[in-house]
């Protein structure tokens, strides 16, 4: 695999849900890619999709809502997002910043994305949450990646 490869690899691995930056700087970093490009490359590809996620997922729960069952999910997740809203927005920059954060499957850039649109966040508030919660988790991921690699 070329360096060429393995950064493509990297960046669309990090705009899949679930596998994110915390899959694909390990993924770059296998492919010969040094760590800190890996994790640059991963940023990048991670947080490309969330604009557009922010964006049109409130007119795809608008249209899920003209649909039968589905329509009775949505209005549920947004009755309960609605009850807590207060108390949620209150610290909704920082909460969503660290559900970013964490590294782990359930959370990332894209369930934040999902959690800004349920709060009914405006993309000039969640982007720069959700940035500075990609960078923390790039650094946590990188910093694990970089104590693997040096242990092989």
């Amino acid at each position: 695999m070329t360096l060429f490869h393995a950064a493509l690899l990297t960046f669309f691995t990090a705009m899949v849900p679930v596998l994110e930056l915390r899959a694909a700087i390990p993924v770059g970093v296998a492919g010969g890619l040094p760590v800190l490009v890996s994790t640059l490359i991963a940023v990048v590809g991670n947080l490309v999709p969330i604009p557009i996620l922010i964006v049109f997922t409130r007119k795809v729960f608008d249209w899920l809502k003209t649909k039968g069952k589905i329509k009775a999910f949505v209005e549920k997740l947004e009755a309960r997002a609605a009850e807590k809203s207060e108390i949620v927005l209150k610290y909704a920059w920082w909460g969503l910043c660290i559900l970013v954060a964490i590294p782990l499957p359930g959370t990332g850039a894209w369930t934040g994305a999902l959690v800004a649109v349920i709060l009914n966040m405006r993309l000039k508030n969640a982007m720069p949450a959700i940035t500075v919660g990609v960078l923390i988790a790039g650094i946590i991921v990188t910093s694990l990646t970089y104590g693997v690699t040096a242990i092989i």
